[in-house]
């Protein structure tokens, strides 16, 4: 275990980096902050870096990965929140290529704590993956990873770019696309019991709801 007491260190520079999106696409890392959101990351595919811990906070058990020791004020420093909860993690990006017949599509949601929040229900309500359009928090941004409560590191998330091509992608496979509007909508008991070939459940945003493009075009 390493001892890291200075700011200046280029180690801690880097690790500050973590917090904004060109530092995580220049490293190909993100910073997961608190014991339940690392024991997530280390339990996951995705490949811990390194643990960040402060002085005198107790490891988790089997620990395989570099460890590096941080007073608080360093520590602080590094995380987003302001008073973190004594351990952080580097981990590295991992690339996703397929994500299942069952999916959640976020159309443009630009907030973090939505983004976390709707992992979160995709998770716990069996989704195989989540798609991201253009315009959505980042999957790792800080916020996003916190309000997950660690579902964005057990369920694959695919950051799609532009929406139509996707769900024409989709669609191309037989996967029916249902769109949560308020608008031109049918009742949630309109909808089939079960949809064999797969299904994708379309969000959209907090302002602008959904592109107009996703729902006036009908689904197969």
């Amino acid at each position: 275990m390493e001892h890291i007491t200075s700011l200046k260190n280029p180690k801690v520079a880097a690790w500050k980096a973590l917090k904004d999106r060109k530092g995580r696409r220049e490293s190909g890392c993100f910073l997961v902050e608190g014991r339940k959101m690392v024991e997530e990351a280390l339990a996951s595919a995705f490949d811990v870096e390194t643990v960040l811990v402060q002085e005198g906070m107790e490891l988790p058990d089997g620990l395989t990965v570099p460890v590096y020791e941080l007073p608080e004020y360093v520590l602080t420093a590094v995380c987003d929140t302001k008073t973190p909860q004594g351990i952080a993690a580097v981990v590295r990006m991992k690339e996703q290529s397929a994500l299942g017949k069952h999916i959640v599509v976020l159309d443009g949601v630009q907030d973090p704590g939505n983004v976390g929040t709707l992992l979160r229900s995709a998770a716990a309500f069996g989704f195989d993956g989540v798609l991201l359009s253009d315009g959505c928090a980042s999957v790792f941004a800080p916020k996003t990873l916190r309000a997950s409560m660690g579902a964005a590191v057990r369920i694959p998330v695919i950051e799609a770019g532009k929406m139509p091509e996707a769900i024409a992608l989709l669609r191309e496979k037989g996967i029916t696309c249902l769109a949560a509007a308020l608008y031109q909508s049918q009742p949630l008991s309109a909808a089939a019991s079960s949809y064999p070939d797969g299904v994708c459940v379309v969000i959209g945003s907090e302002g602008q709801g959904l592109t107009c493009l996703l729902y006036t075009s009908p689904s197969p």
